[in-house]
């Protein structure tokens, strides 16, 4: 294996698909509307429509600035080249963390959704031992068979994973439409102007805890930005991230509608973690109450093999700065992928599901995954945003619409994301008075974070120091005053910038 560049063979279609199956909107309305119904009521549709306004100013910033750097570590990148190198490597570093924890989730996931689908065809126990579909142990031995396929397909290559995903993808948004579209139709629960009413949501806390997870619904649309480099176009990763919000908004709002006509609030939360599979039983009988599980299973499927290749490439271009030692950037001859990288982030991943077996049942690992997870994501898409406002706050004296596309729009996506990220953290702070391993402890879910953080700055400091990366010893740059087209291919450096 050696050090030379990725291989380009990714269109927009390719990068959506790879985009929407990190997204794994199937995943989050199978999961995640009976969660959050649990916590905001019957007003999905509301939280889903305002958690779209603070990532929709994110993607922009991330459009803008991969126009004129397209990176593979993209946040790591930008946010250490116009505000802080200590602060671009901590983004970095809990975006890569945050990841694995995704991948250890999602591979208990997927075993769990496996394991479900083999009780609805009638298989319910093997040699004697009981299929159980909460249990993470059973779940997670299942799933890593599933990680094991992701990582092997990541490393042949990127083309092939986008070919495989496009295949569950029509899938997966056949059913959802079909179930949905019914379901909207024949649902018995009345419609009430309340459900996009979000003053009537029970509190602020409520309220901040919703928009957080359905913040994290629509995490992944980032992926797009770290295949950048294995793109035909610099530009096919602003496109690609654009058409993956619009094709989750869609999605997600159509859900949020059907969910709450089909089944009353008490279900919707009652069956968070088997939300998808319950409201296809509401509306269907056997065998056709099967197609929501097939494409819940898929959707895990996916999600975990998208999963693989952006943090792969994160670290591939973190690696090459130096930051992260030299094996992550080794790329295969035949292949052109990151695949050593690829082998070691499934090691650390199949780690974590081990650690992860301290939470016995598979809804509450999905509760404080998510949770830890939604106030990273906050954090690092507003330093994104802050990033991108400083690099272009010269077209301030411009035009409006560049002022407001390229500044104030993402600093406005940064307030409302930060202001979230730190009521839930004073709620959670405040709501418990002792540590516990238990994933309604608010002092465990905020651990997690907090040891990402400090875990970072540990790295950072090695980099700096031990490592001598270049990426902290760059010397001060100035700010793009205009937004300028990237530069042609061949005159990348090997970090990407186009300054």
């Amino acid at each position: 294996m050696t050090n030379t560049p990725m291989r380009r063979s990714l269109g927009v279609l390719d990068n959506v698909v790879i985009a929407a199956s990190s997204t794994a909107a199937t995943t989050s309305i199978g999961i995640g509307l009976g969660l959050t119904a649990g916590i905001v009521g019957l007003h999905l549709p509301i939280i889903m429509l305002l958690a779209i306004v603070p990532v929709a100013c994110i993607a922009g910033a991330y459009a803008r600035l991969n126009r004129v750097e397209p990176n593979a570590g993209n946040t790591y990148v930008w946010v250490g080249r116009s505000l802080n190198p200590w602060l671009g490597f901590l983004c970095g570093w809990v975006m890569t963390v945050s990841m694995v924890l995704f991948l250890a989730y999602t591979t208990t996931v997927t075993g769990s959704s496996i394991l479900a689908l083999a009780g609805q065809a009638g298989l319910h126990n093997i040699g004697g031992l009981e299929l159980t579909p909460d249990s993470t142990l059973q779940s997670t031995l299942v799933g890593l068979v599933v990680l094991v396929a992701a990582v092997v397909t990541a490393i042949v290559g990127v083309d092939l994973a986008a070919k495989v995903q496009s295949v569950l993808l029509v899938f997966e948004y056949v059913v959802l439409l079909g179930f949905c579209g019914y379901g909207l139709f024949v649902g018995t629960q009345p419609f009430s102007l309340d459900w996009i009413n979000p003053f009537d949501i029970p509190s602020s806390s409520a309220f901040v805890q919703g928009i957080v997870i359905a913040v994290f619904c629509y995490w992944g649309f980032d992926s797009a930005f770290s295949m950048t480099e294995e793109c035909h176009d610099s530009r096919t990763s602003g496109r690609a991230g654009a058409y993956t919000l619009i094709l989750m908004l869609s999605l997600f709002v159509l859900a949020s509608f059907a969910f709450q006509r089909v089944l009353p609030l008490d279900d919707m939360a009652d069956h968070g973690a088997e939300g998808l599979v319950y409201f296809g039983n509401a509306l269907a009988t056997s065998p056709l109450t099967l197609l929501p599980m097939i494409a819940l299973t898929f959707s895990a499927v996916a999600s975990l093999q998208s999963g693989v290749l952006p943090t792969v490439r994160g670290m591939y271009a973190m690696s090459r700065d130096r930051t992260l030692g030299p094996v992550w950037a080794r790329v295969h001859p035949r292949y052109g992928t990151p695949a050593a990288g690829t082998l070691l982030l499934g090691a650390l991943a199949v780690v974590v599901c081990v650690v992860a077996l301290a939470i016995p049942k598979v809804p509450d690992l999905i509760y404080a995954t998510v949770n830890a997870i939604g106030i990273v994501v906050a954090l690092y898409y507003a330093a994104t945003a802050l990033a991108a406002a400083s690099r272009f706050r010269g077209l301030l004296r411009g035009g409006l619409r560049d002022a407001l596309g390229a500044v104030i729009l993402p600093i406005i996506g940064a307030i409302i994301l930060l202001t979230l990220a730190v009521l839930m953290c004073l709620d959670y702070a405040t709501g418990t008075d002792h540590y516990e391993v238990a994933a309604d402890n608010g002092w465990f879910i905020l651990s997690v974070p907090l040891v990402m953080i400090l875990s970072g700055i540990a790295v950072a400091a090695w980099a700096k120091w031990v490592r001598r990366s270049p990426y902290f010893l760059r010397p001060e740059r100035g700010t793009l005053v205009i937004e300028e087209p990237a530069l042609p291919e061949s005159t990348l450096s090997l970090s990407g910038a186009t300054e």
